[in-house]
């Protein structure tokens, strides 16, 4: 079905086949948008007339908030209150007990008593003291050893941590240390009492100071809850808020409550008091888990009262009441007040899909009318197109307007001119490409007559050394030898040329590799004539090169300058380290300089201006210092001389 389809559609002429496949991609967007717009303005629908009603949700969910927090903020100012005077009280205390202490240290110095008894005095004078109901005064060392104390008199409680995990007792004792003398400090913290029967955690309030001369540090604490002069007062008034917040009402029947973060109703009007985290709504979801989870947010639940034959969907805003670690939430069901909203959207639907047949009608319309723009151009276009198709390259498309179709007759017209001067390339590709054959074929039998070559100079130096110099036929045998060693050089040549190994890397001193070199290369027969002078930059830093490789690269470029400057010269070697990260190595002769029609064809292979050379040294060369990823430039001038200049990177990972 799929493929007929296709066939069907490609066998239509392109007026009908722009309407097949144009039209769907006109009809489907226009119901798409009809579509996405009646969605939108049906939601838009929603938000707006169910904004105020979620409005109220938020808004009461504040106020709830708002009501907690003033009746914490009221009780939270009692209780600062309360513990400033508390703490004024333990600190009287504190200087009472540091007193009795440091009396029965001064009747200690005065040699009235023992140090023993001294201690023991004060021991029973600040056990029999009591703060508030459970509150005591006790006495321990700066190491946690306690001295003084109602139950746990000689435990070491240095490593003492209280309900948070905090080391109380290590702060104290370092506090203490760097305390003034005679100041009092204070340290509160989360405590339970298991002996006296604690079931949840209280505030707890030491004021403590610090007696050098017996190592003592005086506490008096106690539990700040234990001041509280009108608890039933405050109880009042709590159950004073909880009914306020469950007289409130949203809509028909919803209404505000309150968990706390184990989920507990703290508030609640039917279930007040119970646990709910696990409880979960019609669809299975543990709802009251999520918004202990969540804190703060919305969510929607379906939820089924008993005596309701279906369940409805419930919204409700929810928000974090920090200082209890409670969550105020606030619901209603949507059916509620979305009642109005479903209305609007049956009424927007309908709008949205006469709208949408019309638009459609008059788009087809339109798509039609484009078709017959489109394709009569064409059609004047093919008949010039199956004219150059025959041979008629002097046929040429009218262009008429400057759009897309117009560029299209402007190119082919283009084309047709190109297609002569393309036939010229052609010929010059197949030129190229006799040559790249006919260098794969040099290479070729370069490789096969390297062989015979061997035997021929074996021989011959076997011949040279039976016979002697005065011998007639020895001249023979010597440029035999000659001549051979030559046609050897031209083979390696041109296998070195033809493949070129890699370089194997490894950190070199340039200036050492090239002062062995200029010292071999002076002594050659080809530079008895001229004088080498090296240049050498000092502060040259090494850098990865092949040596072996960089070594023949070098020897091309002296042996080159030594054959320019037959009735003798200068060469100067030199290399420099600039500062945009390569290393520069420069070859310069005083000799007679190459034309300048032949530098562009210098280091191309075979090129050369020598009787018996092979032009294949410099190409080599370039090849060489191109694998080293590296430059190679030339300089010349008719009379003045030559300057050959070999650029190599100092990173060469920069430049792979």
């Amino acid at each position: 079905m799929h493929n007929y389809l296709f066939r069907r559609i490609n066998n239509l002429k392109l007026r009908w086949k722009m309407v097949v496949l144009v039209l769907p991609l006109v009809i489907i967007p226009i119901f798409i948008v009809g579509g996405v717009i009646g969605y939108i303005s049906t939601k838009q629908a929603y938000l707006g007339i169910t904004q105020t009603s979620k409005d109220d949700l938020e808004h009461m969910a504040g106020f709830t908030v708002d009501l907690l927090n003033s009746h914490y903020q009221q009780f939270q100012v009692y209780q600062q209150d309360k513990e400033k005077s508390f703490k004024q009280e333990l600190a009287t205390l504190t200087e009472l007990a540091c007193n009795v202490v440091q009396s029965q240290q001064r009747q200690y110095q005065s040699g009235r008593i023992d140090l023993a008894t001294a201690t023991r005095e004060a021991h029973n004078a600040l056990s029999k003291v009591n703060v508030g109901k459970t509150g005591y005064i006790y006495a321990m060392t700066s190491k946690g050893e306690l001295k003084v104390h109602v139950a746990q008199e000689g435990a070491n409680v240095f490593d003492r941590q209280d309900e948070t995990g905090r080391y109380f007792i290590r702060e104290m004792c370092d506090k203490a240390l760097r305390s003034k003398p005679g100041e009092v400090l204070y340290i509160v913290y989360p405590w339970r009492n298991a002996a006296l029967g604690d079931k949840k955690l209280r505030k707890k309030v030491v004021a403590y100071r610090y007696v050098k001369e017996w190592d003592w540090i005086v506490a008096a604490g106690g539990y700040l809850e234990e001041t509280y002069e009108d608890a039933e007062f405050e109880r009042r008034s709590f159950a004073s808020l909880k009914e306020k917040i469950k007289s409130k009402k949203v809509g028909k029947t919803g209404y505000v409550f309150c968990l706390d973060g184990s989920g507990n109703f703290m508030i609640h009007p039917t279930a007040e008091g119970q646990n709910f985290l696990n409880a979960t709504d019609f669809a299975g979801e543990h709802f009251i888990r999520e918004m202990c989870e969540r804190k703060s947010g919305w969510i929607r639940y379906p939820w089924k009262n008993a005596g309701e034959a279906a369940p409805r969907m419930k919204i409700v805003r929810y928000e974090h009441f920090k200082p209890w670690n409670w969550i105020v939430a606030v619901g209603s069901y949507e059916d509620e007040f979305y009642q109005e909203a479903n209305a609007i959207k049956g009424r927007i639907m309908e709008s949205m899909l006469v709208l949408t047949i019309l638009v459609s009608i008059v788009a087809l319309m339109l798509v039609f009318l484009a078709t017959r723009v489109m394709t009569e151009p064409i059609s004047r276009m093919m008949v010039v197109i199956r004219k150059v198709k025959q041979g008629r390259l002097d046929e040429r498309i009218k262009v008429e307007t400057n759009d897309e179709l117009g560029e299209l007759a402007g190119a082919f017209n283009r084309m047709t001119q190109i297609i002569k001067h393309n036939k010229e390339l052609e010929a010059n590709l197949a030129q190229q490409g006799k040559m790249a054959s006919l260098g794969v074929l040099s290479s070729g039998v370069a490789h096969e007559i390297n062989n015979p070559l061997g035997v021929i100079l074996g021989y011959a130096a076997y011949i040279e050394g039976k016979l002697s110099p005065d011998d007639p036929n020895y001249k023979y045998i010597y440029e035999i030898k000659r001549e051979s060693k030559r046609c050897k050089k031209i083979v390696q040549d041109l296998l070195s040329y033809a493949r070129t190994p890699q370089p194997v890397l490894e950190q070199t001193d340039v200036n050492l590799l090239l002062g062995q070199i200029v010292d071999f290369a002076a002594n050659h027969t080809d530079m008895h004539h001229v004088a080498v002078r090296k240049e050498f930059d000092p502060e040259l830093p090494g850098i990865l090169v092949d040596g072996d490789q960089l070594r023949q690269v070098a020897i091309n470029l002296i042996l080159n300058a030594g054959a320019a400057m037959q009735q003798g010269g200068e060469l100067v070697v030199s290399t420099e380290s600039g500062d945009d990260g390569w290393v520069s190595l420069k070859f310069a002769d005083n000799g007679g300089g190459i034309p300048a029609e032949h530098l562009e064809k210098i280091f191309e292979p075979f090129f050369t201006t020598k009787a018996k050379g092979t032009g294949l040294g410099l190409a080599i060369t370039r090849q060489i210092v191109e694998q080293h990823h590296g430059k190679i430039g030339i300089e010349s001038e008719i009379g003045c001389g030559t300057t050959v200049e070999v650029r190599l990177p100092l990173n060469r990972d920069e430049y792979l």
